[in-house]
Formats: C-alpha cells, structure tokens, sequence
C-alpha cells in the first residue's frame, strides 16, 4: 500500500513537472530569444570593429579586444556626454521625485476637490509623444516669442535663448523632462500614501503633532519603499536619456546636451561604429548597476539608522 501511494506521488509530480515545463518553454525562449540572445550577441559585438561593411559581409569582422573600451576612456566626446549625463540625472533626478512627491501630496489631501480630474491632466504628459510635446516647448522657449522669456519680462529678464545657448539648454531639457515624467512617478506615490493607515496621524494629532511633524515622521518614513522604488526606475529612466535632446537639440549646442545614449545612437546608427557603440552600451550598464547598488545600501543603512 505504501509503494503504491509513492508510486502515485511521484507520477503525479512528474506530470506536475511535466506540465510546468510545456507552459513555461515558449514564455522562456521567447525571453532567451528576443532578450538574452541580444544580450549576448551585444557584448561580443563589443570586442570586436564591427561596422558597415560587416554588415555586408560578415568575415570582415576582426577581434579587436578591449580597443573599443580603452578608445572610449581616450574619447573626450564620451567624457562630455558622461560629464552631461551625471547633470541631467543629479539635478533633474530628485527634482523629478520631489515634484512627483510634492503633485502626490496635493492630490491626496482631503482638501483638494475633482480629484480624478487633476489625475488625469497631470498623468496626460506621460502617454503625449514626444514630437508632439516638442512642438509645444519649442514654441514655451523660443528666444523671440516664447511663453517663458515673456513670463520672465515682468521679472526684468532679458530674453534667453535657452535652446541656443549651451548654459541654458540642459536646464531647458531638465525642465522638459521633469513636466512629461513626474506624473508617473506621482501615480506610484499616490498609491502608497493611500497605504498609509489613518489612525498613526490621528494618534499624532492627539499626541499635539502639527501637520510639518507628520510629515517629517510619519509620511516621509512610511513612504520610504515607494521612494527607493521611485527613485531607482527615475534613476534608471534618466540615465538612458536620448529622446528629448534627440527632438530639441540633436545633443547641441556645442555638445552641451548630447547623453551617453545620444552618443551611442550617433556611433551606432549614423558612423556605423557598431562595435564602439555596444561597448558604450555596456559601460552605462555598469554605471547604473553602480548607482542602483549604492541606493539600495543607502536606504539599507538609513533604514538600520
């Protein structure tokens, strides 16, 4: 009786076994397929001058070893894209989260009336193409006629070519970037001020706390996943700058825009560097696996504090 009870236990998980493997195949190598041989394919192409004419006939393809790399840490054009792109995420990066945080807030309060109205119109940037929200701010910065500089005259403020002049035009593309994306974010932490029980602020309100040390106590600790969440795919997202430099400023003036992305797509697509161009791609990997490790043991040993 007991051999024949193991006997159907294990038939019946071979079949179990069996049956998860012919579920989990075509899901597996579709991923093998479309993701890792890419992966893979990529990081050879890195050690290698694949270029045109490798497109053409594959046995022109040479092996050149760490060339592409060392060619790149000797390329002052990948030092101004990386030099451009630590700008464009140190600033526009918390500047992002905190709008993100600061829209959620206001969202939240019991104060604020049609509420799923200012959802949606602040969410709208997010799902807007990129052209067509180009149109628009080229129009908002325009030196001559543009919404901004005429904003800034009752300030006093000369006109600023802001996509013209290499000072301002990273702030321009910061300022772009942050109105399209922070509703996403703002949606994220909606959600988990929504998780936040309501009885720890009635306690601190008994207990004499006014609304800044609610703030500060309850809601910016109860938040702290969302915001290492946040943080990272903004973090992560940033990081692959390309598309709004791309349509406002082609990585100009004088490169003061052009993002390690925007270089990788020029050595790539427009010189057909395609073995330089998969080596910059696999240094930005390591960079933000970098930046992503040291904010999660920043907010590890925050959280140990």
């Amino acid at each position: 009786m007991y051999i024949e009870t193991k006997h159907i236990t294990s038939s019946s998980a071979k079949s179990f076994y069996s049956a998860a493997y012919f579920f989990l195949t075509p899901a597996l190598a579709a991923i093998f397929i479309f993701f890792f041989l890419p992966v893979i394919a990529a990081f050879v192409m890195s050690f290698t001058d694949f270029d045109i004419y490798s497109l053409g006939n594959i046995q022109y393809v040479r092996f050149v070893g760490f060339r592409n790399y060392l060619q790149l840490f000797n390329d002052p054009l990948f030092w101004q894209a990386f030099q451009n792109t630590f700008y464009f995420v140190l600033v526009g990066g918390p500047l992002s989260v905190a709008v993100s945080l600061a829209a959620a807030i206001l969202l939240n309060s019991k104060l604020v009336r049609f509420k799923s109205f200012f959802r949606v119109i602040y969410f709208a940037p997010v799902v807007t193409t990129l052209v067509a929200i180009a149109v628009v701010w080229r129009f908002v910065y325009h030196p001559r006629f543009g919404l901004l500089n005429y904003f800034l005259s009752f300030f006093g403020v000369t006109p600023i070519d802001w996509l013209g002049d290499p000072t301002y035009a990273m702030p321009a593309i910061i300022l772009l970037a942050v109105w399209k994306n922070f509703g996403y974010n703002m949606i994220i932490f909606i959600a988990g001020l929504q998780n936040i029980p309501d009885e720890l602020y009635e306690a601190a309100r008994i207990d004499g706390a006014n609304a800044r040390q609610q703030f500060l106590f309850i809601t910016i600790p109860m938040l702290a996943p969302t915001t290492l969440f946040v943080s990272i795919i903004t973090m992560i997202g940033y990081f692959q700058l390309f598309a709004e430099p791309y349509v406002m400023t082609q990585g100009g003036p004088l490169n003061s825009t052009l993002s390690i992305v925007l270089l990788m797509y020029q050595q790539g697509f427009r010189w057909w560097n395609m073995g330089y161009s998969a080596s910059l791609a696999f240094v930005l990997f390591v960079i933000i696996l970098i930046g992503s490790i040291i904010q999660f043991r920043l907010q590890k040993r925050g959280e140990e504090g």
